[in-house]
């Protein structure tokens, strides 16, 4: 995958580099595994607006994404890799021998015809999901599970990767791509390779529209705000007041936010590069 410049014939042009999608070999989604995406525009249930910023942009549908892997033993052919408008990372289409179809995050280096499996004795090869107990020290993964049978929440934006460190009774030790060091249970799924799309930060939109496109709404600096709207609002020109600071009045830089006393401290070896206290 590479990014494209383009030559500056418009205004926006001069600064908007983009990914080819060379990768890509779809066009148009597996119907049968879309679902509706609504959006909220950053209201709740009240509809007040909770999260600033959030509106607008083109229409979405939801691919439905299989994170759990929970088909074992059973070999599936890559059919496709594909965009998808809601994650950072591209998606892959696999039908298996028994004809069932599914999503699942696509790892880089992925190809069409490409056979992948899940299970307890796979093979550590990319794209094949097992256990962390069952893979080789140095692994590099992504996709994983912090609860067995609930499906991968670590390491699936675009680029992403997390390395096996060691296994130790029933944990794992997981080198987290913040640097984080972090126990994880040996009974818990992941998945074999490094997220797709690792060019997606190289981006440039090079106009405001195309942020606008995605969903994204004008955001105001703080600092230009009055008094009453935000607490680095006011003063006399360019004057900012003070340390930087959330809407509601905390720190917004050095500040700890993780509580001190919370149950899964316990299972962090390290903490990330940078973060103060609460080791």
């Amino acid at each position: 995958m590479g990014i494209k410049k383009y030559r500056p014939t418009t205004p926006s042009l001069r600064f908007t580099e983009l990914l080819t999608f060379d990768e890509l070999t779809a066009s148009k989604p597996e119907k049968t595994l879309l679902a509706p995406y609504k959006k909220s525009g950053g209201r709740n249930s009240s509809g007040r607006m909770t999260m600033r910023y959030m509106g607008g942009g083109h229409k979405q549908r939801y691919r439905i994404i299989d994170f759990k892997r929970d088909k074992f033993d059973v070999e599936g052919t890559v059919m496709t890799v594909e965009y998808d408008p809601i994650r950072t990372s591209f998606i892959s289409l696999i039908e298996y021998t028994d004809g069932e179809k599914r999503y699942i995050l696509a790892p880089n280096g992925i190809k069409v015809g490409q056979k992948i499996i899940s299970g307890n004795n796979v093979a550590p090869e990319v794209g094949n999901a097992l256990p962390l107990g069952s893979m080789p020290l140095g692994s590099i993964i992504y996709n994983i599970e912090l609860y067995p049978g609930r499906g991968g929440a670590l390491v699936r934006s675009a680029g992403t990767s997390a390395q096996l460190l060691s296994k130790e009774e029933k944990y794992a030790a997981i080198k987290m791509p913040s640097g984080e060091i972090r126990r994880i249970l040996l009974t818990c799924v992941a998945t074999i390779g490094s997220v797709s799309n690792p060019d997606h930060g190289l981006q440039s939109l090079g106009k405001a529209g195309r942020k606008r496109w995605l969903g994204r709404r004008p955001r105001t600096r703080p600092v230009v705000m009055n008094p009453v709207d935000h607490p680095m609002g006011g003063g006399e020109g360019r004057s900012s007041g003070g340390h930087p600071r959330s809407r509601n009045g905390k720190k917004s830089k050095g500040l700890k936010t993780r509580q001190p006393k919370k149950a899964t401290s316990q299972y962090i070896i390290q903490r990330r590069k940078g973060a103060k206290g609460n080791k």
